[in-house]
């Protein structure tokens, strides 16, 4: 009962420290990824540096910030808000860019401002390709926050790490290793739920109501 409480424990400090990561980096990104899609000479340097900050290893991220920022949850929090920036600003600047140019001059025709466009036309068209960013920035978040054992931050990884000291350990990297898995699982279904919920696409269906004649 006290290992179950222990695994618990460390799952839900574990998906926090992913969840903020991607919190963060969406309070970031999105915004980012709008602006580049309105100015699109910057979308390259904006993504490749993103693109940059994506190669780096994440125990050498780990390494640098923990240098300047210290040991714990924070260091992990920032580190995994670098890594989710890349497939937020992505698809928001994807997402923008393919909106339709005609809903787009219909707004402006209506007499919407650039404000009102962005908001009423571009962000509800576009939501469905920003949340499979968010999507893909959460399960990779969720894989790399095993690692913020090293640095003291504590979650699954604190599990499996224990079990590669003990002697036979097999069942204690399990007991982390699974939950790790089923939590990557479970992130990718209820964001893919949600990306479907808000897709703009999105049939509705209507029962089909037949009379029969008596």
């Amino acid at each position: 009962m006290q290992n179950g409480s222990y695994v618990w424990e460390q799952f839900y400090r574990h998906f926090l420290m992913s969840a903020y990561g991607v919190l963060f980096a969406a309070i970031v990104a999105i915004p980012l990824g709008i602006l580049i899609a309105r100015y699109h000479r910057l979308a390259g340097w904006v993504i490749s540096l993103a693109n940059v900050i994506q190669t780096i290893p994440a125990l050498a991220m780990l390494a640098v910030l923990m240098l300047v920022m210290g040991l714990g949850t924070n260091t992990v929090v920032f580190a995994l808000f670098l890594y989710s920036l890349l497939p937020i600003i992505k698809n928001t600047y994807t997402g923008i860019r393919n909106v339709d140019h005609a809903l787009l001059e219909s707004g402006k025709a209506m007499g919407m401002t650039k404000f009102q466009v962005l908001w009423m036309v571009e962000l509800p068209l576009a939501i469905s390709v920003i949340m499979a960013g968010l999507r893909t920035a959460l399960v990779i978040t969720i894989g790399i926050a095993t690692i913020g054992t090293f640095i003291g931050a504590g979650g699954l990884g604190d599990i499996i790490l224990r079990g590669t000291n003990a002697t036979d350990g097999t069942s204690i990297i399990l007991a982390g290793a699974i939950p790790t898995a089923v939590m990557a699982v479970l992130a990718d279904l209820m964001m893919g739920w949600l990306e479907k919920r808000l897709s703009p696409n999105k049939k509705t269906k209507r029962p089909l109501q037949q009379n029969t004649a008596a």
